[in-house]
């Protein structure tokens, strides 16, 4: 959905979608291949040649599987075609609480002007150092400027929290009027985690997904082990599926 919203190329083919993002070619997840279920035993092995048949030169391997259950195929088998899964956790929630120890010191609003947009890319870089190229060309730049065009759009807004003049958290939520909304990059720099600033920007997010964007369902998905799932469940959400991400075995 968001990926549509944004202008990335999604082509039908027989058992699984190619999703193309030519204006950020280094996002991974914006460049990948969707199949309609778990490999069957035999297949991983075509799974890769046939991600590199539709992106051929790319460095990366990404491939998801649409399948709530977190069926991945046969571990072994996909290990030796150079694959390994990772699982996260799709939560959902209809509307939200409170976090238990919501934040009241710093200012929570929705981004506005070219300095905020510029903190949201300090924030992203803090947090996610891919290294070069960095500012609006490259990866997290070209992510964010996707985000700030969709919400100029009106397909949602993306949000801070500012201690004084500095953004010291941000995540963006979106959706295309169906009544699903996706957040996006709920981050909070190193240095000012711990002080409830995530949970109390979901909250605030959240009510304004259900009052501006007419939200039924709130999407938002964590890892299964990371701090942020524990942020997630406190203000409501509650696990709904398992998402399947395949990417290339790393060495060791």
């Amino acid at each position: 959905m968001l990926l549509g919203l944004q202008g990335s190329v999604i082509e039908q083919r027989a058992g699984y979608q190619v999703i193309r993002t030519s204006a950020n070619p280094t996002f991974h997840w914006g460049n990948f291949l969707l199949f309609d279920r778990p490999p069957a035993p035999g297949t991983a092995s075509s799974w890769m040649s046939t991600f590199a048949r539709e992106f051929p030169g790319t460095e990366h391997v990404a491939i998801g599987v649409d399948d709530a259950s977190g069926d991945a195929g046969d571990e072994a088998e996909l290990a030796a075609a150079g694959l390994e899964a990772d699982r996260s956790t799709v939560l959902t929630a209809a509307w939200t609480t409170p976090p238990p120890r919501p934040n009241e010191v710093a200012q929570f609003r929705m981004l506005d002007s070219d300095a905020d947009w510029e903190a949201a890319l300090g924030v992203q870089e803090a947090v996610h150092p891919y290294g070069e190229p960095e500012g609006w060309e490259g990866f997290n730049g070209l992510r964010l400027l996707a985000m700030r065009q969709m919400q100029a759009q009106g397909f949602g807004a993306w949000f801070g929290a500012f201690l004084g003049e500095q953004m010291v958290s941000g995540l963006g939520v979106f959706g295309d009027g169906s009544g699903v909304v996706r957040f996006q990059n709920v981050d909070t720099h190193p240095e000012h985690r711990n002080k409830g600033l995530a949970g109390t920007l979901v909250h605030r997010a959240s009510r304004y997904a259900q009052q501006d964007l007419a939200a039924q369902t709130q999407v938002i998905v964590a890892d299964q082990t990371g701090t942020a799932i524990r942020i997630y469940r406190s203000v409501g959400f509650r696990d709904a599926e398992t998402q399947v991400q395949l990417q290339r075995r790393q060495p060791g």
